[in-house]
Order: structure tokens, then sequence, then C-alpha cells
């Protein structure tokens, strides 16, 4: 057992207006499973960047072994085939092999004792086991062993981050930083990716899913406003007692208000004493009595005064800040048609065969279609059909006349230019747009950036507030929930399950897709 110990972290960016971490200590067995948890923006990557050195730090971090961080860039020679790509993400292994054989073919005494040298590393390397570990490890995956031996350039960008995790894995005296690996996994890929990180120890994972974090840690590091707390068990075991802490630190939040408003009314009362004897001097046979009555009564009452002063900061400096998240609201158009679209024995063909069996579905008022399948399985394709895109496909599709439709598409890595452009564009209403990006979790200071330097996050949320301020019949919504933090998840559900607007949807979220469908199309 070895440990990671964080003494006094504090880091802010520069120019910024306030710390992201300040005074962290943390102490962390290195063969956890630990699930990094917090809203978009508050620092969860800047955490691991900190964590590999690539930001200058106060404090200190002492760490007993090396950090690798998931997922990388890969540099693959033209048709390297995959197998050989994960081990030279492992260690030098051709080099290694190209310089025994050398030794060898040199036969000289010196060139033996190289050898003897190079043999040992290799083997401490389990450069021998090696490739038929990777053939277990990439089973356990869900990849095929053929893919193994074809070009790397030609896999899925699901098999090749599956691999590099893989491959990750067998390299010795490492601590995984693993952020966001389920980003356009379907629920097939996530539930492998699950299992497998289930079966190994000593990382961090960055995930929003909030599933995908109960099937693999064992324990939770949560980013507070300027802090990092950490609480043993899965995610639904942290957001319980976060749930019984809040309830808690709410109504003890309420009595120290109630407190603080009574001291504050007894302070102006005291106040006023000193105030109404000075008045009554006018009219006064002694003035002189009355003028040293109201200077005692005034330093008494600035004593008094000063005593409740202290006991209100105090009972303000015991007030904490909950993250409370604001009720978002779906602006739903009513309308009186029976059925707002229809679908009958629809299949999608590109030229290459249907890409699934036919199927039907209809959304009336209220209802929520989740579309579901593997990557590739067409589900994107029907969203892009429903919305008036030149898709060739078989079947009826009858979408209502004058239907107005608030999208979401899976795509934001273009946004770009301000905010208040972007609601001007899109005809959406500025203000209302801004303060659903507020509930979101935007600062102020956002408002005034270029969207071209938001995270991931940020832009899909961008994308989902311009969608919320939209009245509409409709909402087609293609993997809205990609980067999006937990809260936010939280928020949407709640307010898609108290508005009952009509949607058609594909997410990869389980949680998500059970709580909000009322019916399900699966591609096959």
């Amino acid at each position: 057992m070895a440990m990671l110990q964080i003494s006094r972290l504090t880091f802010g960016y520069e120019g910024g207006v306030e710390n992201i971490f300040e005074n962290v200590n943390l102490i962390l067995d290195t063969t956890w499973r630990l699930g990094l948890i917090g809203r978009n923006g508050k620092g969860k990557t800047t955490f691991l960047k900190l964590l590999m050195g690539e930001m200058a730090y106060q404090g200190q971090i002492d760490a007993p072994v090396l950090f690798d961080y998931f997922p990388f860039e890969v540099q693959a020679a033209p048709n390297q085939v995959a197998l050989e790509v994960m081990r030279q993400v492992i260690a030098p292994y051709a080099r290694m092999e190209r310089e025994m054989q050398a030794c060898l073919e040199d036969g000289g005494e010196q060139a033996m004792e190289a050898y003897g040298a190079l043999l040992t590393r290799y083997m401490a390397l389990d450069g021998y086991t090696l490739p038929d570990t990777l053939r277990v490890e990439a089973a356990k995956l869900g990849v095929k062993l053929e893919a193994l031996e074809r070009p790397w350039s030609t896999l899925s960008h699901g098999e090749q981050m599956k691999l590099e995790l893989a491959a990750l894995f067998q390299k010795k005296n490492r601590f995984l930083l693993i952020d966001e690996p389920t980003n356009h996994l379907d629920a097939d890929g996530r539930e492998k990716v699950a299992r497998y990180l289930k079966g190994k120890t000593g990382f961090i994972l960055v995930s929003h899913d909030r599933y995908f974090l109960d099937q693999t840690i064992d324990h939770v590091l949560v980013l507070g406003r300027k802090d990092i707390v950490l609480q043993q068990g899965n995610y639904s075991n942290w957001q319980t007692d976060k749930a019984l802490q809040d309830q808690a630190q709410l109504a003890r939040n309420e009595k120290l208000k109630k407190d603080i408003g009574a001291l504050a009314a007894s302070a102006r009362r005291t106040a006023g004493w000193s105030d109404a004897v000075e008045r009554s001097k006018t009219g006064a046979a002694d003035k002189g009595y009355v003028g040293h009555r109201a200077a005692k009564m005034m330093k008494r009452a600035k004593a008094i005064e000063a005593r409740r002063e202290k006991a209100i900061e105090e009972k303000k400096g015991l007030l904490q800040n909950l993250d409370e998240a604001q009720a978002l609201k779906v602006q739903v158009l009513p309308t009186r048609r029976s059925a707002l679209l229809e679908v009958r024995d629809l299949a999608i063909d590109y030229g290459g065969g249907p890409l699934f069996e036919p199927v039907s579905f209809c959304v009336r008022e209220g209802e929520r279609v989740a579309i579901q399948g593997g990557n590739g399985s067409g589900k994107s394709s029907i969203l892009k059909l429903l919305l008036g895109g030149q898709i060739p496909y078989t079947g009826s599709v009858h979408v209502a006349g004058d239907l107005v439709i608030a999208t979401v598409p899976q795509e934001s890595e273009l946004l770009q230019g301000s905010l208040r452009a972007y609601a001007r564009a899109t005809q959406i209403d500025e203000s209302l747009f801004l303060t659903i990006l507020r509930k979101l979790d935007f600062s102020r200071l956002q408002f005034d950036k270029d969207m071209a330097d938001f995270s991931a996050g940020q832009k899909k949320k961008v994308l989902l507030a311009a969608s919320l301020a939209k009245p509409a019949h409709l909402l087609i919504w293609d993997e809205p929930l990609n980067y999006i933090d937990i809260l936010s998840r939280s928020q949407l559900e709640e307010a898609i399950l108290r508005d009952r607007p009509a949607m058609v949807f594909v997410e990869h979220d389980l949680l998500f897709t059970q709580r909000v469908a009322t019916h399900t199309v699966r591609l096959r």
C-alpha cells in the first residue's frame, strides 16, 4: 500500500479573480478507484494537470508512483498494426528487440553483457508475455482479436480508446488519471468499460455518468468551491449523504439567519437609546445631568453594539454556501394536435443496406421517445431526418405542420463569438438565455468571453440553454449530456419531468434515459 499525499495545495490561474484550489490536503491510497466529480469549469481537469506537474502551484504533492493521463495522443506509423501500437505505448519493446538482436549478431563479450542487461529489463517489462496479455485485456473490453492485427488507423474511435486504456493499465508503477472516457460511447461500450475498470485498481476517474461511476469507483473526490472533499463509497453513497447533510445544513442556516436578524434588530434598538436621551435634553431643566446620562447611555450602547456586531459576524461565518441547483424550466407550447409526429416502418439506407430493421413510433403531447442503439446504428440519422435533413429512407415520416421544434445538436465545437450575438442570431430571448446559463453555473464573467474559449461542457450548456429558452411544441436532442456535469443533469431531469415536454432524443446516460423516456425505440 502506497499513499499519495497532497499538502496545502493552492492554485489559481494568472489574472483570475480567485483561486480554484486553496489549502487542499488529501491522503489517497494508490490502490483506490477514485471518482472525481464537480460542476463544469470547477477544476477537475486542472487538478489532474497539477498531479501531472504540468502547471506551477503552491503546496506539495508527494507521489510514490508515476502518473499517466487518458486520453492521450497516439503516434502510429502508416499501416502499423494495433498490437504494435499498444506495445509502443507501454515501453520501447521494438527498439529493445532490435538492440538485443544486434548484440547477438555481434557476439563479443561486451555485446553479450549488454544483451544480458537488455534481456533482464525486457523480461521485467513482461516483453515475452505481453502480446497474450493484451489480447486477453482487449477481449475483456469487447474488442475482437482480429482488430489487434489491423492497421491502427482502420479502428473505430471506440476501439482505439479501449485499447489505449488497456495499454496504460499494463504499465508498471503507474497511477492513471482517466478523464471522461465515456463520451460518445454507446450503452454497451460503457458497460464493458465499467466492468473493466471495476477489475482494476489505482486510478482517478472523471465522469459525469452516474451509473458508470456507481459501477466503477470505491471512493469519491468532490470539488467544492475551493477545496476537495474525500468520501468512501460510490456516487450514490455520496449523493445520499450529501442530501442528508444539505438538509441539516439548510435547517442550521435558517436558524443562524433568524439569530442574525434578531441580533441586528436588538442592535438597532440599543443604538436608539442614546439618541432618545440626547433628544430629551431639549427643554430639560438640568441639561448637564441629561447630557451626562446620554453620554453614559451612548457608551453602554456602543459596547453592546460592538458585542452584537461581533456575534453577527461570527454567525455569518458559520453560514455555509450550499451548492444548490436552481430549477430550470422547459418552454412548452400547447397544441391541439393528436400527434406531433408519426413514423411508420422507417429504415435508413445509404447504399450499403439498411442500417437497422424498420421501426415505427408516434409522439404525442408529453411523450418522450428515446432512440437507442450502438454507435453507427443510425440514431442521429433519424433525428436529422425528423428535422428535414436529406436522409435516404424507406417508410413514412409525418411531422405535423407549423410545429415549433427546439434542438440540441450533438456537436458544439464550432461555437464562437459572444453569447449575446448568439442569442440574437438564433432569435431567442437574450435575458432568458443568460438567466438559464446562470442557473447552469455560468459566472457573469463568462458572459463577456468568446465561446471559442469555452470548455466542451460549457459549449454544450450554451446549446441546452438556447433550446430551453425557445418556446416549442417538440424537443429533438442529440446526445445533450456529453461533457455535462452531474448536477446539471439532475436539473435537466427535474425540469423535463415537471414540465412534460414532447421529446425525441438520443442519450447514452442510462439513468437519464430511464427517468425521462416514456417510450424507447431500439435499433437492431
